[in-house]
């Protein structure tokens, strides 16, 4: 099975020795997209719901360069720091995903990379 990398610069750089993405021939799996804005590589300041728009918008960024796109999406897994964030949150999902809707978990976590509040991972269809 060949595999190759993904990477865009509408999505942050990955932060460690990872990839944002690796295809194969008909799967892309993303790694943990943090609400981290592409252009100034920084987590904004503001409410859940302007992270979660990042979060959303870093993924879809690394589907499109996969030339996918997220009504490809087939899992998504999705981290809370607070479980409490969820309903907010799954309202911004519904926003970016469409049914058929991908198959989904949710977890409140400990805690995430660089003090991050969410961060999601998906895998689409090609």
């Amino acid at each position: 099975m060949s595999k190759r990398v993904i990477a865009t610069e509408d999505a942050p750089a990955a932060i460690g020795p990872y990839s944002q993405a690796v295809a194969t021939e008909k799967l892309l799996f993303t790694s943990g997209q943090l609400p981290i804005d592409p252009a100034t590589g920084k987590i904004p300041e503001g409410s859940i719901v302007v992270r979660a728009h990042f979060v959303f918008r870093n993924l879809q960024a690394i589907a499109q360069e996969a030339g996918t796109n997220l009504n490809n999406a087939v899992k998504t897994t999705l981290y809370l720091a607070d479980i409490n964030d969820f309903q907010v949150v799954n309202t911004i999902y519904a926003e970016y995903f469409k049914e058929p809707f991908p198959a989904r978990s949710a977890f409140q976590v400990a805690a995430l990379p660089l003090g991050a509040d969410i961060e999601m991972e998906a895998v689409f269809t090609l």
